[in-house]
């Protein structure tokens, strides 16, 4: 098992401190929701991410997220703002904002700017912000220099966290090389956030290698019962 960048051995329990145990499919229903945020207690993960539809919901010990403007992106910004307003005004304390891909993969990242900080003034200073970049389609569609556009100026507009994908996407998700170019481009206070695709123990490792901050999950218990226990 790789160890983290201070050369610590990855535990169960200090990886399921990263984890946003995720549960997004449009099929899902309540008692899905209830069921994740039972599994979500009994592992001990950091928080419990959401379709915004499912709120107000009690996800006990865990910190409640919910995703915006998901999964396209598409959205008018005032749409996202009002969407994550409403989300923080029904418990959740942390939102995943997706941006417009396309305006990136355009060069246009004054719209990706305005789209991210009206989130940002939507909800205020003090709630968690992961802006969703789709690192791998920006990755297959403008190149590396793109991805660190993207987060410099999330950074600039108040995200608390740069997140690599939805899992939505059919370009893919999470990748070591995406983490490196998101941890490089944003300062040591700003997170990264690595989720899509990861269903294993040894991947979730090789993307805290890269810098990953936080994990987003659907197959949480699966990767977590791969770290030692201690």
């Amino acid at each position: 098992m790789p160890d983290t960048p201070t050369g610590t051995q990855l535990t169960r329990s200090a990886v399921a401190t990263m984890v946003d145990h995720t549960l997004l499919a449009p099929e899902a229903t309540r008692a899905d929701a209830e069921a994740t945020i039972a599994e979500a207690t009994e592992l001990g993960v950091l928080a419990v991410c959401l379709s915004p539809s499912m709120l107000p919901i009690d996800t006990r010990d865990a910190l409640t997220c919910v995703v915006v403007g998901f999964p396209s992106g598409k959205h008018h910004s005032l749409i996202k703002a009002t969407e994550a307003k409403l989300a923080v005004d029904s418990g959740a304390q942390e939102i995943d904002m997706v941006i417009d891909v396309g305006a990136a993969v355009g060069g246009k990242f004054d719209e990706v700017f305005t789209d991210i900080l009206t989130v940002r003034e939507g909800i205020g200073p003090d709630v968690t912000l992961k802006v969703i970049i789709e690192s791998a389609a920006l990755l297959a569609l403008a190149g590396p220099e793109t991805v660190t556009s993207v987060c410099k100026v999330a950074v600039k507009a108040g995200a608390t966290m740069v997140k690599t994908s939805t899992g939505f996407h059919p370009a893919g998700g999470a990748s070591v090389e995406a983490v490196q170019l998101m941890s490089a481009a944003v300062p040591a206070s700003v997170g990264v956030k690595a989720s899509g695709g990861i269903r294993t123990a040894e991947f979730a490792a090789e993307l805290i290698a890269a810098g990953a901050t936080r994990l987003g999950l659907s197959k949480s218990r699966a990767v977590l019962e791969g770290f030692p226990e201690a």
